[in-house]
This record gives structure tokens, sequence and C-alpha cells, in this order.
């Protein structure tokens, strides 16, 4: 891990990165709903979009509490880390059970921006978070593996040249152990034999996200990642990390919002005086910021924790529920701090209060986060 000097320089970096992105990039960018190819192409030429790749390969070789910065840093700015963040929770699954020969071809042109991993294909329509309930089959012919079914919510399939996806390999009723029987696979989506069909779907957000169509589409055999059926097992060896980085993107979106209506409450003058003198202006905001505070204390307990190797999923599930709830809190706060001029586009507040609402969503509903807690951390039964 980083020095406390370092992890600031890197911030630093950051931040004068995002600066040449300012708020009406963003807009103009989310009103079109285009993909901010001039930021992640600046990002990734600043190396710090392969944080987390090690040096042998090409990448920066920092730990995952440097990436949680990196991404704070780009949500506390008017920009929004979704459109480059699957690169580096990726990383879990495929530095820990990638072949030698796999991060060889691969790893170095992703950490250059020649490749772009920027899709987890995972999610789908029968199944919603019961992972092990997914019917998209990958069976076993030859040297390649043949794929058919569907994904839904998998955002920048047509922005990325390789995917990450999960299949199944054995039947669900074959199995006595139901996390068995998926496998992962690098999917090079620049030469496909048989048909990815790709259907955007319109969202509240400009995330780029899709259904995806498998139709007879081949995956060479060596492109299987770790274990034919242990695939399950092996993302979630990205989960921790994916919920530490989500985390840090609420944190930095809390802080944009508490910054944002702080200002804006002690500059709006009405009835002889700045609104933010008002308590209910003020104590919200105020709340809000000790919330946001505290939620940063937990996801840097549990990227430290990550990065010494130790158990951390309590402490990354609480991170991921305590940042998003407290962003939330922050959004409506600075919201309410702008009276109608909130809902105007120019202020970007809207935009980013579209933007933040996801994380209670996804990558895991916060309902379940408190499911996990209370069944694997507080000993209660079982509830789901």
């Amino acid at each position: 891990m980083a020095s406390r000097e370092e992890q600031e320089a890197i911030r630093e970096a950051i931040r004068k990165i995002c600066a040449g992105f300012p708020d009406a990039y963003w807009r103009e960018i989310d009103a079109a709903g285009e993909y901010p190819q001039a930021f992640v192409k600046e990002l990734t030429a600043s190396g710090y979009l392969a944080a987390l790749i090690p040096e042998e390969y090409g990448g920066a070789g920092l730990g995952l509490m440097e990436a949680s910065i990196i991404l704070e840093e780009i949500n506390r700015s008017p920009g929004n880390g979704l459109a480059c963040h699957a690169q580096m929770y990726t990383m879990g699954t495929l530095l820990k059970h990638g072949s030698v020969d796999q991060k060889r071809r691969y790893l170095p042109g992703i950490a250059s921006g020649e490749l772009r991993l920027q899709a987890f294909a995972v999610t789908e329509p029968n199944a919603g978070s019961e992972t092990t309930k997914i019917e998209t089959r990958a069976e076993r012919k030859g040297d390649k593996y043949i794929v058919n079914g569907q994904k839904i919510f998998i955002s920048r399939v047509k922005q990325s040249d390789l995917m990450l996806l999960l299949a199944r390999t054995t039947p669900y009723a074959d199995l006595k152990d139901k996390t068995q029987g998926l496998s992962v696979f690098l999917v090079d989506m620049r030469d496909i034999k048989g048909k990815l069909d790709v259907q955007p779907l319109d969202m509240m957000f400009n995330h780029h996200t899709n259904i995806l169509f498998f139709e007879n589409v081949e995956v060479p055999a060596e492109n299987l990642v770790g274990t034919e059926g242990m695939g399950f097992r092996h993302i979630i060896d990205g989960w921790n990390a994916e919920r530490i980085l989500i985390a840090s993107e609420a944190i930095g979106d809390g802080r944009w919002f508490v910054d944002k209506g702080a200002k804006y409450a002690s500059e709006r003058v009405v009835f002889g005086r700045p609104i933010g003198a008002n308590q209910g202006v003020q104590f919200p905001l105020a709340r809000a910021y000790a919330h946001v505070e505290a939620a940063d204390r937990m996801r840097n307990d549990a990227a430290e924790k990550f990065d010494r190797g130790e158990k951390c999923g309590a402490e990354a599930n609480m991170a991921k529920l305590l940042a998003s709830e407290a962003a939330w809190e922050a959004a409506n706060a600075c919201i309410d701090a702008h009276g109608g001029y909130g809902f105007a586009r120019e202020f970007d507040v809207e935009r980013k209060f579209r933007e933040t609402r996801l994380y209670m969503t996804a990558p895991i509903n916060n309902n379940l986060v408190l499911a996990f807690l209370g069944q694997n951390v507080l000993g209660m039964p079982k509830s789901y």
C-alpha cells in the first residue's frame, strides 16, 4: 500500500486530470448519451486506469486503496467513474484466477489502452440477484465452448474489446452444491464467431447499458478463467473489490453534493440573509457530511484489509451500504438547498442526483447487503 504522501499525490494528479473535463463536458456527454471517450483516453494515458494491473504487465501495480482514491476523486469532480470502473474490479477475478498465458496476452494491452475490458456479463432476466440460477449455457465442444443465452443490465459492451462472462457449464439440476457448475470466460469480442446481439437499454442515466443475446457464440477453451465449474467462487474474489470501489464512487459523489450544497446555501440570499443560516437548510447538509465522512472511514478500513490480504467481506459490504446511503442523503440535501435550480440541468445537481441513486441498487441491492450482515456477521437465520 502506498504511503499517505503518495496517496495525496494520486489525489492531486486525478484532480488535475478532472479539471480538464469541467461541468459542461459531462453535461453535454449526458445530454447526447455519448461515452466520455476523451476523458477515458486521458485517464488511460496517465496510467491510473491500470492502477491494479501489476507492473510486470505494464500497469501501475497499486493497491485497492489507491484505486479507490482514483474513483473517489473522479466522482468528487463533475465526472463519473462508472464510465471505466469495470476495468478495475474485473481484476479481482482475472489476476487471481487467470492463467499466465491469459495475463501475458491481455493485460499489457489493457494497461496501455490498446484493449478495453469494461464489460462484465453476469446478470440475467430470470435470475436477478440469485446468481446461482443463471441459465446462459456454455457447452464444451472440442477446443471451444458454445455459448447460448441472455444477459441484462450489462454496461459498456460496445465500448469494450473484452468481456468477462459468467455462464453455466453444468445443468443446475445435476448439482448438489448449487454454487458450482458456473464458469468464467474471457470473451474477445473483436472476432466473434456466432452471433452476439447487443440491444441498448434506455436508462435514467448515461451508463451505456444493454441486453445481450448469445447465439452459438464460440469461446476458445483457452479463454476459460480458472477452473470449470468454479466460476461463482472465482467472481466472489472480485466482489469485495467491487463493493469497495463502488463505495468510493459514492463517497466522491457525497462530497460533491455537500460541497455544492454548502457553497450555494452560503451565497444564495433570501429574506435578507443566506439560506444556509437557516437550520432547515444547514442541518441536512451537515448531517449528510457526517455520514459521508463515517462511510469514508469504513471504506478505508475495508480497502486496507483487502490490500493486506485479510478477510474483509463484512467491511466491504458495510462500506457499500453506508456510502451509497450517505451519497443519496447528500444528494437530497443538495437538491433541497438549490430549490428549483436543483432541477435545472445547468447546475448539474439533477445529473449527479440520477447517477448516485444507482449505488443503492447496484451492483448489489442494499437489502442483500443487510441480509449478508444479518446472516454471516450477526449469526441470525438465513432470510433468503
